[in-house]
């Protein structure tokens, strides 16, 4: 008698993490290949699809399935929108700049999409560093590092691509918000003791991260 194979928990969880890292990585790769190779038009105006898939997988993967996440989600999405909205409104504080028409629809010139990745970036990044510190302020200030380090290439290639536009070179003033803001949203996720999985996040932030500075360095 054949006998099926039983999953445990454990299992399924751990089969959902290839299934949608290898999703992410497929779609990651394609579009490093075809941006390279001259197709920028076609894969940068997807961008869309490419962010929205991210928060998809990271909500059924992370997971993210009980009020508390969900809301924590939502609080960190408020608080990444209005940095923003304020910042296109008056220059402060990431410095004067303007979004352009890659990233899908906005509230108050905003893309809501840059509020998603805002907490979609805060969940990945507090996974990692849970894996690394027990310390809330070394988890903290390593978060906003990672947010500052990934911001770096995003930086080179966001007018080309038209993602967003500084008036001129990007100020300090940029990455040390960027940092500040990352680290007190990754206090506030520390604070409330959330878990989520390593392997997925790392999969996450690395491949945003190599998407921009690979592009960054061909282009």
């Amino acid at each position: 008698m054949i006998e099926i194979p039983k999953y445990v928990p454990d299992q399924l969880l751990i089969k959902k993490e290839h299934y949608a890292i290898g999703l992410l990585w497929l779609f990651q790769i394609s579009a490093i290949i075809g941006i390279a190779f001259g197709f920028q038009d076609w894969f940068i105006k997807k961008t869309p699809i490419n962010l929205l898939l991210q928060v998809v997988l990271l909500f059924w993967v992370f997971p993210i399935k009980n009020q508390k996440q969900i809301l924590v989600f939502l609080l960190l999405f408020v608080i990444g929108m209005t940095a923003e909205i304020i910042g296109v409104a008056t220059g402060f504080p990431f410095g004067e700049y303007l979004y352009g028409n890659n990233l899908g629809p906005k509230l108050m010139e905003v893309p809501l999409l840059i509020g998603c990745n805002w907490a979609v970036l805060v969940f990945c990044g507090a996974a990692i560093a849970n894996r690394l510190f027990s310390n809330i302020w070394m988890k903290s200030f390593f978060g906003g590092a990672l947010m500052v380090l990934l911001d770096v290439p995003m930086e080179i290639l966001a007018s080309f691509f038209d993602f967003w536009a500084f008036t001129g070179p990007p100020p300090i003033q940029n990455y040390l918000s960027w940092f500040t803001i990352g680290a007190g949203m990754h206090f506030v996720f520390h604070s409330l003791k959330l878990k989520g999985t390593f392997s997925f996040s790392f999969n996450l932030y690395l491949a945003q991260f190599l998407f921009f500075a690979v592009l960054a360095f061909l282009l």
